[in-house]
């Protein structure tokens, strides 16, 4: 009834992701030319014939001769069929004897919960039956976790949905940050690979804040060339002089407006007078920048892939001397404006804790995304020295979320 192929074409497999409804990013064949550090192979199931799970697995290799094999957000299929699970974990585990591998991670593209911050909901219970059609076939569920670095994945994710005004949505304090960015000259537009380099400097700003170690130049400029068009490289740049130019010719104007008023008209008086200590103010701050920075620089940008009718927010990088012109509450905005008019359904800013109490969370959330729980890892034995490999793995998992 059932029967699998190894090596099955990208096209068949890409194909029959972007058909499902689990596609994602993670499982579509170019993916595994990014992490060029893995090796990899495309497995088809089918029956009858017909094409019916699929799974685009990353291989790792370890000391001794043995490997990992790793299915993110898959293997793609009918979970619910306890038949097709069996024949794939069986399949699976056939393949990974091949390989020398000690065991099979995957983490399913599926849900347990789905809500805005504050909601309280109920896990889905199909999604916990496939947890036992899982455990049945003799993967081993990792459970609930609750931190990002529990897991390769992030378990819990901000997940925006397009429509067509999305500002709307929005917070009262983000539509205010969004006119902040604005006044400040902050402009965001679409780039391209000319622009790689300019990206890289500011995620290495980040890098350097925040003392973590994220990709450089060379990895984003792959990413754009293996993606092409589905790469969207965002960014927000802006013009000083330009900017202070204006400010000086507003300051001007208010002034002369103030001249011409009278001493009766109050009101008017009043908003002249704080529109000219807000300018004032402006004119100040942009006079010292200008110094430093007297063409137009970059300040702030996303790198974000789509695949199918679904996005992922990869990477994203600020200059912080610059974190005044909120230049996220103008990039973000326009990264679901273009996702939303190429048919993009949702754009998953990442993962964030599951206790929904982090910095993360909370940048995030001015931005009223969904958060998604998703059903979390399962382990899959393949080795006899599958418990001494995992021993292993979790040591170092471990020893790095300390690093």
């Amino acid at each position: 009834m059932y029967t699998y192929k190894v090596g099955i074409s990208a096209q068949e497999h890409d194909e029959f992701a972007k058909s499902s409804s689990q596609t994602n990013l993670l499982q579509s064949s170019n993916w595994a030319k990014i992490k060029d550090n893995w090796g990899n192979e495309r497995l088809g199931f089918y029956q009858y014939g017909k094409l019916v799970a699929s799974a685009s697995i990353l291989i790792k290799s370890l000391p001794l001769g043995f490997t990992m094999l790793y299915i993110p957000r898959g293997p793609i299929m009918d979970y619910n069929n306890k038949e097709l699970v069996n024949f794939v974990v069986k399949s699976l585990k056939k393949y990974g004897k091949s390989k020398h591998a000690l065991f099979i991670k995957c983490d399913p593209a599926l849900l347990l919960k789905q809500y805005k911050i504050g909601e309280d909901v109920e896990e889905n219970a199909e999604t916990l039956a496939v947890v036992d059609n899982l455990i049945s076939a003799g993967a081993e569920w990792t459970g609930r976790t609750m931190e990002i670095a529990e897991s390769i994945q992030p378990r819990f994710q901000a997940n925006v949905y397009t429509q067509s005004d999305m500002t709307s949505a929005f917070p009262k304090h983000t539509k205010r940050l969004m006119k902040d960015a604005i006044n400040r000259g902050v402009v965001t537009s679409r780039g391209n690979i000319s622009d790689v380099k300019a990206f890289a400097d500011v995620v290495a700003l980040t890098e350097n804040r925040k003392g973590v170690a994220l990709r450089n130049e060379e990895y984003f400029r792959k990413m754009m060339e293996t993606y092409g068009d589905d790469a969207y490289l965002h960014l927000a740049k802006v013009n000083l002089p330009k900017r202070l130019v204006e400010y000086k010719e507003q300051l001007a104007q208010i002034e002369k407006d103030l001249a011409e008023t009278a001493e009766h008209q109050k009101k008017r008086l009043t908003k002249l007078t704080q529109q000219k200590t807000s300018v004032q103010k402006y004119v100040t701050e942009f006079e010292e920048f200008v110094g430093k920075y007297p063409d137009e620089l970059i300040i702030a940008g996303i790198l974000s892939v789509s695949f199918g009718n679904v996005m992922e927010m990869l990477y994203a990088g600020m200059n912080d001397e610059f974190k005044k012109f909120y230049p996220q509450y103008s990039l973000y905005p326009k990264v679901f404006e273009d996702a939303f008019a190429d048919g993009i359904i949702w754009a998953n800013m990442g993962g964030v804790e599951g206790t929904l109490d982090d910095g993360l969370t909370k940048f995030k959330s001015n931005f009223n995304p969904s958060i998604e729980e998703y059903i979390g890892e399962f382990n899959i034995p393949v080795s006899p020295f599958y418990k001494l490999g995992m021993l292993a793995y979790n040591w170092r998992k471990k020893a790095r979320s300390n690093h």
